[in-house]
């Protein structure tokens, strides 16, 4: 008895609600999806949060998650190779040599020498 007098109750609701206005989510205008895009393309170190705060400024008030909808994916570049490091910072590469020599006095000195590398690159 309790359980469909409640459920009578919420269908009742559900269906009010329902017809006073638009169902689901509001539609976001094309102006505000077309800022959306234009301001990440422009700062893209701006994440969801930062957009948000920034409409918020404008007067324009949006989801978190509807701005990281309309959000302009950036592909990031493919991750550098060993051999793209190297040729970029051959001028820079230094080898280090650790070795022992024998001096006139009977030691034994442990050198460390440092030269730069005469690397090719293939």
């Amino acid at each position: 008895m309790l359980i469909s007098w409640h459920r009578a109750g919420f269908r009742l609701f559900w269906t009010w609600k329902v017809r006073r206005g638009q169902p689901g989510r509001p539609v976001i205008p094309r102006e505000v999806r077309d800022l959306i895009r234009r301001m990440c393309r422009e700062n893209p170190g701006w994440g969801t949060l930062r957009i948000r705060g920034e409409l918020l400024k404008l007067g324009i008030d949006v989801g978190e998650t509807s701005v990281s909808k309309y959000m302009v994916r950036c592909r990031k570049p493919p991750s550098q190779t060993w051999r793209t490091f190297l040729e970029n910072h051959f001028t820079q590469l230094v080898s280090m040599d650790f070795r022992v020599e024998e001096i006139p006095a009977g030691c034994r000195l442990p050198l460390a020498v440092s030269t730069v590398s005469g690397f090719v690159p293939v």
